[in-house]
């Protein structure tokens, strides 16, 4: 159960901080779809690496 939670919360911090990232890019003028796109790429990139790590 902890191993599960631990995912949950690497997914949730990645997911924010790109989001933040992904905020600022669409206020400039960014398609919103490319900028999701880029954010859950990122996340999703971010998680692996944890669990590698």
């Amino acid at each position: 159960m902890e191993r599960r939670n631990d995912f949950a919360t690497q997914l949730c911090v990645a997911c924010l901080g790109a989001g933040v990232i992904t905020s600022v890019a669409v206020a400039q003028g960014q398609n919103p779809l490319t900028a999701l796109g880029i954010t859950v790429f990122s996340a999703v990139a971010a998680v692996m690496v944890g669990q590698i790590l």
